[in-house]
């Protein structure tokens, strides 16, 4: 079990390098959710799958047209936070904005980016490895082609759809697209099993790329397991042998109920599953 450090010291924050600065007023991030982030589990002082953050922030600013600090600015700034705390499991977060700028959505030409890296404590909720209890949720996530699969720091369809959560007393939510198809939980990537067989959602109209998600899909080409990329509704989803989601925290978490508006589909945690224990084995599952 990871061990939690006192709470009253975190997070702690650089903002550019620096430990204790402030966000300025007018920085793009704040304003128009302008930028990108990557929630990183911090293990032994050792951020896992970095490479593969890196590259998907790459991405994102590729996409945002967005200048992105070389990676030994980053490595910098890590080595200036990690070792904060003697933790064995903590949450790195990074940050990246277009920076400050004049009133209007189009960018000031010049102005740097604002990096900002944040550690905080392992959620508690990690700690238990139970299956989860998912809701679906009325909040529809929209589709823009030219955002898909970006981590990008719009997220109040996520927020809107947490909030359900939330009062439910869940532990996650299914969000769908107005049509009705399944394409991710609210934070976190959806694979289910049919007939041995491993399908999630095409993200190329929105939702976000997970690192798990793409750890996931390689080690199960590796174990010769077929997996596809594939639309799935929610019909299919509740008819599915097993239902699991992925993120860079939980790794490969089982849901045991989903919590649909006709009734409640419970399934069997998937301990006995050759596609999951392919995973654990491999160490993916946490």
């Amino acid at each position: 079990m990871a061990s939690v450090p006192d709470a009253s010291t975190f997070p702690i924050t650089l903002i550019d390098g620096v430990r204790g600065a402030r966000l300025a007023p007018d920085d793009r991030g704040l304003a128009y959710g302008d930028g990108l982030f990557e929630t990183i589990a911090l293990i032994k002082q050792a951020p896992r799958h970095w490479s593969r953050h890196f590259a998907r922030l790459q991405r994102g600013c590729l996409a945002l047209h967005l200048e992105c600090p070389a990676a030994s600015v980053w490595h910098a700034d890590l080595e200036s936070i990690i070792g904060s705390s003697s933790a064995t499991h903590q949450v790195l977060k990074l940050i990246l904005t277009r920076g400050g700028g004049r009133r209007g959505y189009a960018p000031t030409a010049g102005v740097p980016p604002t990096r900002i890296v944040q550690l905080a404590p392992w959620p508690a909720s990690l700690q238990n490895t139970r299956g989860l209890r998912v809701i679906e949720c009325a909040t529809p996530l929209g589709l823009n082609p030219a955002l898909a699969g970006v981590k990008h720091l719009n997220r109040l369809e996520q927020v809107l759809a947490a909030r359900e959560v939330a009062l439910a007393g869940a532990d996650e939510g299914l969000m769908c697209d107005g049509a009705g198809r399944v394409l991710e939980a609210t934070r976190s990537n959806v694979f289910v099993v049919i007939n041995q067989a491993l399908h999630t959602p095409p993200l190329t109209a929105a939702g976000v790329l997970g690192v798990m998600r793409e750890v996931v899909m390689e080690c199960a080409a590796q174990h010769g397991l077929h997996v596809s990329e594939q639309t799935l509704t929610l019909d299919d989803v509740i008819q599915a042998d097993e239902l699991w989601l992925t993120n860079a925290l939980c790794g490969v978490r089982p849901v045991t109920d989903l919590i649909h508006r006709t009734g409640t589909r419970h399934f069997a945690t998937p301990r006995g599953s050759a596609l999951r224990s392919a995973l654990i084995a491999a160490e993916l599952a946490p």
